[in-house]
């Protein structure tokens, strides 16, 4: 296969670019870097810097290899905005970044690429659940701008679909988390700039990079006051979006689109991966718990039932001690070498 990676420069898309090279695939890399990272892009994999907005450059990629006698099977959508905390102060940026953006993709791949994609969504679009663990078939009520973007986005592939027979795969994953392991060792672990994970935040508390870790609210209606969510090895997550590649490619999703959750089926409280977090590194961790963010929800855990019987798919780390154990081996090579 022939692959386009939107975002393929960050974190989970050179994961996923890593996973497709092993298997005998040919990628493109399209990424404008502002979150990604050029030399996270595996060697020998095209790069294309650009907008995801800039629709011309996007439908040039797409004749060039139309031209060449090698076009595009489909499309890795990874490129977008994820701080939800960052969206209830800025949520213009994040429609016209994550929705509006999406569209001249959406446009370009109509014009000229294939009618295939999967799309990396989130948890984020269930906002507070009714139910958990929460089914792929949930309310979709986001609490907060970044899983609003997202969900515009899925109600405009639903019409692609109906109008001009798109197939695509919305893929809506919880806390991704943990560090690749490939050939060569652990090479893809997670960092931004600026920080605002939970697991790395505490990775580098433990490594003295910061002094304490902040807990944003304990008054929740959970058994210790704090967030409740499910955490996915990225490693997992890379493998569920191939078999979702697959089920497109052998013609699934042309009768109806492909929906699923990806999760470990687990939830963990802040305070839990706290002490996870102590434990694997042996390090005390000072935490200070600051007021509630605006749009977090208390409880986030998926089903991943309908992914695992319909695309064969299980997740291989679903201990947080395991998931910790990777990050912490990655950050400390990053950082203290």
């Amino acid at each position: 296969m022939k692959i386009l990676i939107t975002g393929g420069a960050g974190y989970i898309g050179s994961t996923v670019t890593d996973l497709l090279i092993e298997q005998g695939h040919t990628a493109v890399v399209y990424d404008n870097l502002s979150h990604g990272r050029r030399e996270l892009t595996p060697a020998g994999v095209e790069f294309v810097e650009g907008e995801l907005s800039d629709r011309a450059k996007i439908e040039k990629v797409f004749n060039l290899a139309r031209d060449a006698h090698q076009p595009f099977d489909a499309v890795l959508h990874f490129a977008a905005l994820i701080e939800a905390g960052e969206s209830m102060q800025k949520p213009e940026l994040y429609f016209r970044n994550n929705t509006a953006s999406t569209l001249a993709l959406l446009e370009a791949m109509l014009a000229c690429g294939p009618k295939r994609l999967v799309f990396s969504s989130t948890a984020a679009v269930y906002g507070e659940p009714e139910t958990v663990p929460i089914l792929e078939d949930a309310r979709l009520a986001p609490t907060n701008a970044y899983g609003h973007s997202k969900l515009l986005v899925e109600q405009m592939l639903t019409w692609l679909h109906r109008i001009h027979g798109f197939a695509y795969a919305s893929l809506r994953y919880f806390n991704v988390a943990g560090a690749a392991e490939t050939a060569e060792g652990i090479v893809r672990g997670e960092s931004h700039e600026p920080e605002t994970h939970l697991i790395p935040l505490l990775l580098d508390v433990a490594l003295g990079r910061r002094a304490c870790i902040r807990i944003y609210g304990d008054d929740y209606p959970t058994p210790d006051g704090t967030c409740i969510r499910d955490y996915i090895h990225v490693a997992d997550l890379a493998d569920a979006h191939l078999r979702a590649l697959d089920a497109l490619l052998a013609g699934r999703g042309q009768q109806a689109p492909l929906v699923y959750n990806l999760g470990n089926g687990k939830g963990f409280s802040v305070r839990e991966v706290v002490e996870s977090a102590r434990r694997v590194t042996g390090h005390a961790i000072p935490a200070e718990v600051q007021p509630r963010r605006p749009g977090d929800p208390a409880v986030l855990v998926a089903s991943s039932e309908k992914a695992m019987r319909e695309l064969g798919w299980k997740p291989r780390y679903t201990e947080l001690d395991g998931i910790l154990r990777t990050a912490w081996t990655w950050h400390q090579r990053r950082y203290r070498a």
